[in-house]
């Protein structure tokens, strides 16, 4: 279970299948917060510095199994969590998460690993102020997002499962898979469903009054100059300079 929320900061994710539209909302709102002098940091999944080789090595060999490709993904996390999303949240950040543990709880579940072994990896987290779930028809989705790529990729298409020879059925039965769980865990984890299918700015409208109701008396870390917050992960660094 998700830890309760005690910092100073607030934490908003956003969750998802491909093509569902959640990272234009967050793009959105992240300019928003910005442009109202909060203090924002957005973290994206599968981006940490300090395993990004690992990862990147794996998938070009194909050699991950569902148990491996989901731990490799909660190390990501968790390096992600302690040097950059908690400490920001205990400073007053407003903390954007393109994908959170749900992702996690829905794609690993999917290829098959024990909900509850892989809830368990993640009982370090809290639970976000807000979790959107942006919902979409499965049809159109996988337009989204066949229309847009020239070719899919082998763990994206979820082939590593054996579900079909062709890698676009195999994506469009993967990411049924993955919608199914999602729809599991929305009142599990009282994930705000979105209409995925709405107007970009309808939603963004939606999500931005939600977004006020939670910032109403939050006094959070000022930026006066609404500047984007980066940081740097030393342990990263020093695995670069020790790979050399």
């Amino acid at each position: 279970m998700l830890k309760p929320n005690d910092t100073k900061g607030k934490l908003i994710v956003v969750e998802g299948i491909d093509g569902s539209g959640k990272s234009t909302q967050i793009d959105l709102l992240y300019k928003w917060l910005l442009s109202k002098g909060y203090s924002v940091y957005f973290s994206e999944w599968n981006s940490s510095a300090l395993v990004k080789s690992t990862t990147k090595v794996a998938k070009k060999t194909q050699s991950f199994t569902p148990a491996t490709f989901s731990i490799l993904h909660c190390t990501d996390f968790a390096d992600r969590w302690e040097n950059s999303i908690y400490p920001l949240l205990k400073a007053g950040v407003i903390v954007l998460a393109d994908r959170y543990a749900f992702t996690a709880y829905v794609r690993d579940v999917a290829r098959g690993n024990d909900p509850q072994w892989v809830r368990d990896m993640y009982s370090f987290a809290i639970k976000p102020d807000a979790a959107l779930y942006f919902r979409v028809p499965l049809d159109i989705a996988v337009e989204r997002i066949t229309g847009s790529r020239a070719k899919l990729k082998y763990y994206e298409a979820g082939m590593d499962l054996g579900l079909s020879d062709s890698y676009e059925d195999s994506f469009k039965l993967f990411q049924g898979k993955i919608l199914g769980e999602y729809d599991k865990i929305v009142d599990e984890f009282g994930l705000t469903m979105i209409d995925g299918t709405l107007q970009v700015k309808t939603q963004q409208k939606k999500i931005r009054a939600l977004v006020r109701r939670i910032l109403d008396g939050f006094e959070g870390l000022p930026n006066p100059d609404r500047q984007p917050i980066a940081v740097d992960n030393p342990r990263a660094k020093a695995s670069k300079k020790g790979a050399k």
